[in-house]
């Protein structure tokens, strides 16, 4: 049921108005006078106005603009027996949601009433939704209080309501999208698209394609126009996760769409101008790519106009028990249960791994050992194998004498190659677990035990 305000200078025609709402349920307020209702338009506050349009002193028009000032979200329906184009492309102008003329149909006007309400109903739902995304994106929602996060803080503080291009950089699992869409959601495109694709999800023809998009017969399989997501993002923000792996063609389209700030479909002649901010994000350094080759450097500039360098979790430890309690408050709410509590001893030694999947991570064990715990508490018990095992290890004990007569270098290498073996023994031959346990890359494992094997054949 909404509230109704009517007002026209002859009584009889506000009777059959008000009539016509209430048999849909709706309350209605009436007014003979265009000074009167304005007078009352806050007071009154209703979801809808209809008006007519030619009326003494104050008429339908003057009561629109009055409504666009003291309730911009209200719709406004003009009626007249006056149907002149002008007049109502006036009305429209002002920001009527719509015009009718006298003599009515029953059925048009209960059409034009329940439009008018859908669509407000529509505006003020869109409008609650924006603001819940904006308080679930604003800066504070990126957890932390040390101070390389607050250095964070202050920096994507100052650049989110510009068009500079910024280039996140950090690990897997430090929060690089959350940084991204709080960004967005804190500019002055926050009402516009926000597009996110990752960009190591596709294979190099498809990525070109679901980017810039493609015309019909383009390739096989391209049976119809197709818009890409630097379209769709239009007036918004893009954002290119893990834009390291990008192939190097693609790199070159991306270098001239930056550029340039046109697009231009698979198998189209013509570029299409756009209007879109472009934020990306690494989880390799991609100056260290540009110098092997395998990244260009021009795109590397003109993506890292304003740098914004994610640490990982286990360089900011003090953190941990901020978003253990966050974690928690979350799980509670998802499952619609009591938060958990945790032993400060399982703090302790959740502050001792090493994090090798970073917040994410956390996020996970959090979620196990609520699932795990009894009585409401997280001990030590109900964290995950690994953290314990790393958080208790002891350092590695090299049996016999020192061997004396080797360099320092030879012998840092001798213990590192004999501490990653027995990481791996432990791990029963699981390569990929330890190297996490060891907080290094799958290829530096490999290259390290290649570098082993090169030596003893010497």
């Amino acid at each position: 049921m909404a509230r109704i305000l009517i007002i026209d200078d002859d009584p009889a025609m506000v009777s059959v108005i008000s009539d016509i709402c209430q048999e849909r349920g709706h309350q209605t307020v009436a007014y003979n006078s265009g000074q009167k209702a304005i007078e009352n338009l806050a007071i009154q506050a209703p979801q809808l106005v209809i008006s007519d349009l030619k009326m003494d002193k104050v008429g339908g028009l003057d009561i629109l603009r009055e409504c666009r000032e003291v309730l911009p979200q209200t719709p406004v329906i003009l009626i007249t027996a006056y149907a002149k184009v002008e007049s109502a492309l006036e009305a429209m102008k002002l920001g009527a949601y719509d015009y009718i003329t006298k003599p009515f149909k029953v059925d048009e006007l209960q059409l034009t009433i329940q439009r008018a309400l859908d669509n407000q109903s529509l505006v003020r739902e869109n409008r609650n939704l924006r603001q819940i995304v904006k308080e679930k994106y604003r800066f504070e929602s990126i957890i932390g209080t040390s101070i390389r996060m607050q250095e964070i803080y202050n920096l994507i503080a100052k650049v989110a309501d510009t068009d500079s291009t910024i280039l996140i950089q950090g690990e897997s699992g430090t929060g690089k999208e959350l940084v991204a869409r709080a960004l967005h959601f804190n500019s002055n495109r926050q009402h516009q698209p926000f597009v996110a694709i990752n960009c190591s999800a596709l294979p190099e023809n498809l990525l070109e394609s679901e980017l810039f998009g493609h015309k019909k017969g383009a390739f096989t399989g391209a049976v119809q126009d197709k818009i890409g997501l630097f379209e769709e993002a239009e007036m918004g923000t893009i954002f290119l996760d893990e834009v390291n792996s990008m192939a190097q063609p693609l790199q070159t389209k991306l270098l001239r769409v930056l550029q340039e700030r046109q697009i231009r479909r698979v198998g189209d002649t013509k570029s299409l101008a756009i209007n879109v901010r472009v934020l990306a994000a690494t989880n390799e350094g991609l100056l260290e790519k540009t110098k092997t080759g395998t990244f260009r450097e021009d795109l590397y500039y003109r993506l890292a106009v304003i740098p914004v360098e994610m640490p990982p979790l286990r360089e900011r430890t003090e953190d941990i028990p901020l978003l253990v309690h966050h974690f928690l408050h979350k799980n509670a709410n998802q499952t619609s249960t009591e938060a958990k509590k945790i032993d400060p001893k399982a703090v302790e030694m959740l502050q001792k791994y090493r994090w090798p999947g970073n917040v994410r991570e956390l996020e996970n064990a959090i979620e196990r050992a609520c699932a795990l715990c009894d009585e409401g508490i997280i001990h030590v018990s109900d964290l995950p194998p690994q953290v314990v095992r790393q958080a208790t290890a002891q350092p590695l004990e090299l049996p016999g004498a020192l061997p004396i007569g080797q360099t320092l270098d030879e012998y840092i290498r001798e213990q590192e190659r004999r501490y990653i073996e027995e990481t791996i023994k432990f791990n029963s031959g699981n390569r990929e677990k330890a190297s996490k346990m060891l907080g290094v890359s799958m290829a530096t494992l490999y290259r390290k035990l290649e570098l082993k094997r090169a030596m003893e054949k010497v």
